[in-house]
């Protein structure tokens, strides 16, 4: 089976919904359909790129900005948990100040961003 438009997308999306309204575990005969439905969706998703994978950043600045947004801080927070000058925060994330040894020591210790990351995009 392939998924060639938005409506035969939402289509087996209510065919699959409607299989596991069934109890797909409790009937073993719904299971081959269901998987066909699962792989032919999860097909048009990535032809789609409806949920694309995020690529990893490639600049300082750009983790410490993934760090921020998956600890849910704003930018005056981060800057706080860094004990930095929110200023000098902005101007790092926007690359117009380089990082110190001692913010670097801290990105590492309270952000999780490796050593080897911050050598070698500082």
């Amino acid at each position: 089976m392939i998924i060639n438009t938005v409506e035969e997308y939402r289509e087996a999306l209510r065919q699959f919904d409607a299989l596991e309204v069934q109890d797909i575990d409790a009937h073993p005969e719904l299971q081959p359909p269901a998987l066909e439905l699962a792989l032919a969706i999860q097909d048009y998703e990535l032809r789609q790129e409806m949920f694309p994978i995020p690529k990893k950043p490639t600049t300082l600045p750009a983790m410490i900005e993934l760090k921020r947004q998956q600890r849910q801080l704003k930018q005056k927070d981060l800057a706080q948990l860094l004990e930095v000058p929110a200023g000098r925060l902005s101007q790092i994330l926007s690359g117009k100040r380089r990082v110190t040894m001692d913010l670097a020591k801290k990105l590492y210790e309270r952000l999780d961003i490796s050593p080897e990351f911050i050598l070698k995009t500082a």
